[in-house]
């Protein structure tokens, strides 16, 4: 069974993204083509990116550094909560991704977004041109959720239920592209091994 792991992307005190991520954990664990798992970047207490050697060389050095790449690369593909920053993804998220390279690589990603004018819409934008350099899928259908109607008075997630029909696609569209990702890389590695 693959592995998928739920990206809570905000640091930031008073943050809606872990939230976010309860509530798709809630509709996915029903599933039984995939585990899903919430990833809080919080957690691993990632400062900004301090490793003298670029990640695309795998050689990281740092404690913090080293656990961040376990957990990413024990996913076979990802969901990103992300909120929009002034058109963008949260700085925590973008450096929690720049940390490494390699384990990020062959698999699939999906976007939940939040914000106001645009609800996260350009946050995921950026985000799908970071992907294509780290090589990998992300899938086309994103859930963006509106700091007007999503969220009782801009801080209560109350998700409108229509909600729960892309959620559902796009569960669909990260599992299917991350078990066809697994087996490429499996045959990869079988094909290196030989």
């Amino acid at each position: 069974m693959i592995k998928i792991g739920i990206i809570v992307g905000s640091t930031r005190p008073g943050r809606k993204a872990d939230a976010v991520a309860r509530w798709i954990l809630e509709h996915a664990k029903s599933r039984t083509d995939a585990q899903f798992e919430i990833v809080d970047i919080a957690d691993f207490k990632l400062p900004l990116l301090d490793e003298p050697v670029p990640p695309s060389m795998g050689k990281y050095s740092k404690p913090h550094t080293k656990a961040w790449a376990e957990k990413v690369a024990s996913f076979d593909g990802y969901i990103f909560v992300t909120p929009e920053y002034n058109h963008a993804p949260s700085a925590a998220l973008k450096n929690a991704i720049d940390f490494v390279y390699a384990e990020w690589n062959n698999k699939s990603a999906g976007f939940v977004s939040y914000g106001a004018s645009a609800s996260g819409g350009r946050a995921v934008e950026q985000l799908r041109t970071v992907m294509a350099e780290l090589q990998v899928a992300d899938v086309r259908a994103p859930v963006l959720l509106s700091l007007y109607t999503d969220f009782e008075n801009f801080t209560v997630f109350k998700p409108n239920p229509a909600l729960e029909t892309p959620l559902g696609l796009m569960l669909d569209q990260v599992v299917a592209w991350g078990g066809a990702l697994k087996a490429m890389r499996e045959q990869n590695a079988a094909r290196k091994a030989a």
